[in-house]
């Protein structure tokens, strides 16, 4: 398989499991105290991620400066891109409970919130991307942190889609959207980047990882600690240190 395609397919692969999330929360009851825990546990699982294996790299690779000014920017872009969708309804995206504007409470917030999934997904993808350049391969742990952490994203924004009164259409509609574009995202990440330098290629890792922080902080935390308050902390914890177990155990 040809590396251009291999990475579409990775990409796809990740973002696929939104849309396991999003069934699950469509056709059963979770409660939202399950829900908040396992988006805790991905908190954690993504953060010793992009520590370990994206910042990380990317400071081996292209030097402490590029790397942290890279950082910077893509938590900076992330926020700044927050900011505009929160004014269109996209704020609570990933709440599960009545968070939600619905489309008769706020004119355009279903494509806020539709385009809101997918900046918080694009980051990701381009890393997957990315990684496959100059003969590499895939990081199990970036993998898996990805995987896990999308489940409870789609479960928990789809539960709180399906409160909002939208209809399958819609809620299916967003997140099989979105696992295409994560593969296209992943494919384009690296026939862009094909040809770019070790440096270029450690500032866009580092600019996706800070995106995919900003992101934890904004959504994925704050959903987890509605629900499971002061054992937030200890959940994450333990995602963190169950990705920091697969990194290691894969050298």
């Amino acid at each position: 398989m040809p590396a251009w395609l291999e990475a579409g397919a990775w990409g796809l692969l990740a973002g696929s499991a939104l849309v396991l999330g999003a069934a699950i929360a469509w056709w059963v009851r979770v409660p939202r105290q399950v829900v908040a825990a396992i988006m805790a546990f991905g908190a954690g699982v993504l953060i010793s991620a992009l520590a370990f294996e994206l910042v990380a790299e990317a400071e081996r690779t292209g030097g402490l400066l590029p790397t942290a000014v890279g950082f910077l920017a893509g938590a900076g872009a992330y926020v700044l891109a927050n900011v505009a969708l929160d004014r269109h309804g996209a704020r609570h995206r990933k709440r599960s409970g009545g968070h939600q504007p619905g489309p008769r409470e706020q004119k355009g917030s279903g494509i806020a919130i539709a385009v809101g999934s997918l900046l918080d997904g694009i980051p990701e993808s381009v890393v997957l991307g990315v990684s496959l350049l100059h003969g590499g391969t895939v990081g199990l742990a970036v993998l898996a942190a990805i995987a896990i952490s999308n489940v409870p994203e789609g479960l928990s924004s789809a539960a709180g889609m399906k409160r909002a009164g939208r209809g399958p259409g819609y809620v299916f509609g967003v997140w099989g959207g979105i696992a295409a574009a994560s593969g296209v995202a992943a494919l384009l990440g690296y026939l862009t980047l094909e040809s770019a330098s070790p440096a270029t290629i450690a500032v866009i890792t580092a600019v996706a990882a800070g995106a995919i922080l900003a992101m934890i902080a904004d959504t994925m935390i704050p959903e987890a600690f509605e629900r499971t308050h002061v054992l937030t902390g200890l959940i994450t914890t333990v995602g963190f240190l169950a990705a920091f177990t697969i990194e290691r155990l894969g050298h």
